[in-house]
């Protein structure tokens, strides 16, 4: 086993056996381990075992088994994240997402910070619809996922009322329409938000609003694109869909 003290974000637990948990864990420097806490609701570690907790951590880790938790210092807990049914539900969608991009013990200190500041700028109060819109658009190459939405895949002109092309896997341009039959006939300005997506700054959310409408739009196709190209069916995106149905009446 090697030591090490390193930020971590709390995927998720579950028990095992009586009094003892399996919690996995997304570190910055390493990835993701399994560790395994003897007696977790009496240990010292009880308060940092949630999903969606982030903390300075020493660990022990053992590539060929569970690892161990040492000791924690520097906890984040996201109060308004988890105080709100829906930011919680998106919350655990992307971090969800994360896990079933990386493989364990693989480090991938750029997706640990991109997924903790789309958690931070949910607990601000950013608009978790879109933030999570974005995770989705520029996570897709960890699912060896390449697309291109900023220009016409023949032409290569940017700028255009585009439509996407799933038999080219593109954009196509007015004068190239006529090389899909079955192209998908979007709105082109969602298309235009998709392409701001793949390399926008956090910064600039604070000066985006998008119409429902518009939001509606985006979660069609994103969730199209993932249907395509990645296959990938998580229980936290399910839950998310049925909010569109059930959520309203509890708010």
């Amino acid at each position: 086993m090697q030591t090490k003290e390193t930020y971590g974000l709390v995927l998720y637990n579950r028990n095992y056996r009586e009094d003892d948990k399996l919690v996995k864990l997304f570190t910055e420097t390493d990835g993701k381990y399994m560790f395994f806490v003897r007696h977790a609701s009496k240990s010292k570690l009880a308060a940092v075992l949630q999903p969606l907790t982030i903390a300075k951590f020493i660990l022990k880790l053992n590539d060929e088994g569970l690892s161990f938790i040492e000791d924690y210092k520097e906890v984040e807990t996201f109060k308004a994240i988890n105080a709100d049914l829906f930011k919680l539900s998106y919350a655990s969608y992307v971090t969800a997402l994360a896990d079933a991009a990386l493989s364990d013990h693989v480090a991938d200190a750029p997706l640990f910070a991109f997924l903790q500041k789309t958690l931070s700028l949910m607990e601000e109060g950013l608009d978790y619809a879109i933030l999570t819109n974005i995770f989705e658009i520029q996570i897709l190459e960890r699912f060896g996922v390449r697309l291109n939405f900023h220009e016409c895949i023949f032409c290569h002109r940017v700028g255009l009322p585009f439509d996407f092309s799933h038999r080219y896997s593109g954009l196509l341009c007015p004068e190239h329409y006529h090389k899909d039959n079955h192209r998908s006939h979007l709105d082109p300005n969602m298309l235009y938000l998709v392409d701001r997506f793949q390399a926008i700054h956090f910064d600039d959310l604070r000066t985006i609003s998008i119409k429902p409408e518009m939001k509606q739009k985006l979660r069609l196709f994103i969730d199209d694109l993932y249907q395509t190209y990645v296959g990938l069916h998580l229980k936290s995106k399910q839950f998310i869909d049925d909010l569109g149905t059930w959520g309203d009446i509890m708010t």
